[in-house]
């Protein structure tokens, strides 16, 4: 990556991350700082929040506030935009990484569960872009990247609301960038395969099938989407594999595709 393109013409940014305690989000604000970019580090855990402050001070000299939020709360999103209102915070780049999943039959899963998922992984996602987005394009420069999945590709028998919250993220994602273009304002969604990170044990889906093969690192998925929200990208998916099937299921009859992403996510035997 180049120091031109990193930089967007030599000018520093400030970046607001969600979900930067862990996997993605950590290694995507480890990428922010290593290129000298200040962070917003948000997530429900404060300890981790501030041990990576403390790292990303150190190891880069970069500025990172933490900011612990519950995203499952309504009024979260309000009042980290309130709190960087009143600090004098002007985000450049807006990184909506937090996404929660659940596992099992819709019928019998928890029904909060369901409901904090799509709260964290729509509503919160869409009300920070609401609220951040006007002032990039009124300064005419800003990136804003959200985090989806190759999930977002296809319906996901057995974890239905996932499936659905990312394709509601990938499909809102390719509108703002057809609204933004010519503002200076870039929006692009990332769409990672079978990841390393908590997901799999938070989500309860140790026995499923769909991890048992290729998954990437989250500093692969990471470096993928930094790189192409840079690049100004719209739709990132990191890794060939995971692009082929992607755009492959789009060929193929809906029924059939459904059938076989419910084999992939059932237990094993």
């Amino acid at each position: 990556m180049s120091e031109q393109k990193v930089t967007a013409g030599g000018l520093k940014m400030t970046a607001l991350v969600t979900g930067a305690s862990g996997g993605i989000g950590l290694e995507l604000a480890r990428l922010f700082a290593a290129d000298g970019h200040r962070l917003v580090l948000v997530a429900r855990s404060k300890d981790k929040l501030s041990e990576l402050s403390e790292e990303l001070g150190d190891k880069h000299n970069v500025s990172a506030r933490v900011l612990s939020a519950d995203l499952a709360r309504p009024e979260a999103p309000r009042e980290i935009f309130d709190e960087l209102q009143r600090e004098g915070v002007s985000v450049d780049a807006l990184v909506n990484n937090a996404g929660v999943g659940s596992y099992g039959l819709f019928a019998e899963t928890d029904l909060k569960s369901e409901l904090d998922l799509l709260q964290i992984n729509v509503v919160a996602l869409t009300h920070l872009t609401k609220l951040l987005l006007p002032s990039m394009i009124a300064r005419r420069r800003g990136y804003v990247l959200n985090v989806a999945s190759t999930a977002a590709f296809q319906p996901g028998p057995l974890m239905a609301a996932y499936y659905a919250s990312k394709a509601y993220v990938l499909s809102l994602s390719e509108a703002l960038a057809n609204e933004t273009e010519g503002t200076g304002v870039r929006v692009t969604v990332l769409c990672p395969g079978p990841t390393e990170t908590g997901f799999v044990a938070a989500a309860k889906m140790e026995e499923s099938k769909l991890f048992d093969r290729y998954a990437m690192t989250a500093r692969d998925v990471a470096e993928a989407g930094y790189r192409g929200m840079l690049d100004g990208k719209t739709i990132v998916i990191p890794g060939l594999r995971n692009a082929f099937v992607a755009r492959a299921v789009g060929l193929m009859p809906r029924g059939l595709v459904t059938k076989a992403v419910r084999r992939i996510q059932e237990r094993r035997s």
